[in-house]
């Protein structure tokens, strides 16, 4: 199946707006810059993103310098939902995140991964309902049946993200241009602006239907980086959260779940780190 990078996308702070890329190198921690701030619950605890708070999606985050080794978060400036700018070197950034979401947040760059207490994830209480839990965080009905977790590292059960990354589960996050097309027609009551899904690569290709589906466990070359394949993409509540000029929207998860159980586009990890750019031609590789 030939395809193509369609586009690339870095989000500094998680959960917040990023901005579209022309090329970018790919580490074995995705993309540089990528998820590299966070906000902390200070009143629940642990570190928490739009499934937590859904404003976050209405604030953009844009890094002041791209990151190195020594540096892996740079400054970064946020612009508010009221379009107010804060900055992580503002003395006042949490109060001002704080405001902005209605709940007591606070910044945090990304923190080596042998500080395990900073990734850690809350206590439960004690009358804490799981399957309550996993029906909100994705949007899943009492009648619609849950992804399976098994596909993800069991550390995340015990850390809000792998320690020494604000990623979910992996480094990259791949969609297609035929994914997002499928939806598109099969209903017309939403609107599935590829914003939405947060996607890192979007692949463009005349392939029709959730191609996506069937390459788990495979490998591809992207401009020199090499890519594995690692899991389905189950989708949470996020995907419904309204920002911007996209409206609040649950019939998205509805239609998510009757046309693909839930699930749109791949999660990948780096095999081989490398740099891509917009137009690069993806080539499947033999299994390793």
């Amino acid at each position: 199946m030939e395809a193509r990078i369609n586009s690339l996308y870095r989000y500094p702070v998680k959960s917040m707006g990023g901005d579209a890329l022309n090329s970018t190198a790919l580490t074995a921690n995705g993309i540089p810059g990528d998820r590299c701030w966070t906000v902390k619950d200070e009143k629940r605890g642990g570190i928490k993103g739009g499934k937590r708070f859904p404003q976050l999606m209405d604030m953009h985050a844009k890094l002041d310098s791209e990151p190195d080794e020594h540096t892996p978060s740079p400054p970064v400036s946020i612009t508010l939902p009221d379009q107010s700018n804060t900055h992580s070197q503002d003395p006042n950034v949490n109060r001002a995140l704080s405001t902005a979401i209605g709940e007591p947040v606070s910044l945090w760059p990304l923190l080596p991964a042998n500080q395990i207490e900073h990734y850690k994830r809350p206590p439960t209480p004690d009358n804490f309902d799981q399957m309550a839990y996993f029906r909100e965080l994705f949007a899943r009905t009492d009648d619609e049946p849950l992804p399976d977790l098994s596909m993800f590292p069991a550390e995340l059960f015990i850390y809000e993200s792998s320690p020494g990354t604000y990623f979910d589960a992996f480094p990259l996050l791949i969609m297609t241009t035929a994914s997002l097309n499928a939806m598109a027609a099969a209903t017309d009551e939403s609107n599935f602006d590829v914003r939405r899904f947060r996607p890192n690569i979007v692949l463009d290709t005349e392939a029709e239907g959730f191609v996506e589906n069937n390459w788990v466990g495979k490998r591809l070359q992207l401009g020199s980086a090499i890519l594995t394949i690692n899991a389905i993409c189950p989708r949470c509540v996020m995907t419904t959260h309204g920002f911007a000029d996209l409206p609040k929207d649950p019939k998205v998860m509805r239609s998510l779940v009757k046309q693909n159980d839930g699930n749109l586009g791949v999660y990948a990890s780096i095999e081989r780190p490398g740099n891509v750019k917009v137009g690069d031609t993806a080539e499947w590789l033999p299994a390793s």
